[in-house]
């Protein structure tokens, strides 16, 4: 397998000011792949309700997506509700776990072994024991939040101990550092083993931290943005699985990895819940990358 995913499978009800979702295919598990679905063979391990939608499921088979580590258990699936105040922050308005809330993450056959793998937004305790269960992999990245640097800090710490890449925003940096200079939090981060840091920015693109190397990358320009759900997760799993095509983790496929994952975050917020990000046509993604590439 080339990436295997671990992370959240989710239905959405979502208004921004550009429109409103009801129940739309949402979660991290489900964003990445799909993003990473132009790359490689991509896998998901993740937890549904039995009332999960059958076109979800064809959706995520026509990208050649990977279900075998996908449980349905009795119950309902994943659902969040929320609606963006601005275009970086939005008000929750419910959050039921459902059968996510007992969800314990167990790798098949199919899953033990990988190029990349990637540890999601989900609590830094099943992040942990992905990696106890995986038998071979290049390279691993994880993703976090907030929520979870305020809950549970020394469990993240132990899963960044484990990883190559971290993926975080400005403020989760600073939050989960103590420091405001966002290039001396990302070195402390490194001195933990981490090979780089990638810090998102949102519209202002990202910022890559090496131990020998900095690398900035602008956003790519949406002029029509009506989505911001699942960005970061779009930029994770395009970055992640153009690095399970690369034979070396180094400056120039990491930056080549960002450019992927940026043009993909862009198309991400462009539509609502998945649809900028499926059936796309590789060589436009290439053409796009070209852009950020020359731009840069």
């Amino acid at each position: 397998m080339s990436l295997v995913i671990v992370g959240s499978v989710a239905l959405d009800t979502i208004e921004t000011p550009r429109g409103k979702v009801v129940d739309a295919l949402g979660g991290s598990a489900v964003y990445a792949s799909l993003s990473a679905s132009y790359f490689g063979p991509t896998a998901i391990v993740g937890v549904v309700g039995n009332d999960f939608p059958t076109s979800g499921i064809e959706l995520l088979k026509s990208h050649n997506v990977n279900l075998d580590g996908l449980e349905t258990q009795a119950g309902q699936t994943f659902r969040w509700s929320g609606k963006y105040l601005d275009w970086n922050r939005a008000e929750t308005f419910s959050t039921d776990l459902n059968v996510f809330a007992d969800f314990s993450p167990r790798l098949p056959e199919s899953c033990l072994c990988c190029r990349s793998l990637l540890l999601a937004n989900i609590h830094p305790r099943l992040q942990l024991q992905v990696l106890d269960q995986i038998e071979k992999y290049e390279w691993v990245a994880c993703d976090t939040m907030n929520y979870w640097i305020t809950l549970c800090p020394d469990e993240l710490t132990e899963v960044m101990r484990r990883v190559d890449i971290v993926f975080i925003n400005e403020q989760e940096i600073r939050q989960y550092t103590g420091l405001d200079n966002v290039f001396a939090a990302a070195e402390k981060i490194i001195s933990l083993g981490v090979k780089a840091v990638v810090v998102k920015r949102g519209e202002y693109g990202s910022v890559t931290v090496l131990e020998d190397d900095l690398f900035f990358a602008p956003a790519y320009p949406v002029q029509d943005l009506k989505d911001p759900t699942g960005a970061g997760d779009c930029f994770a799993g395009g970055f992640m699985s153009y690095m399970a095509t690369q034979p070396a983790l180094n400056k120039g496929a990491i930056r080549n990895a960002v450019r992927f994952g940026t043009v993909l975050a862009a198309l991400d917020v462009a539509a609502f819940s998945v649809e900028g990000i499926i059936n796309l046509d590789y060589s436009d993604l290439q053409k796009k990358v070209n852009q950020l590439r020359n731009w840069a």
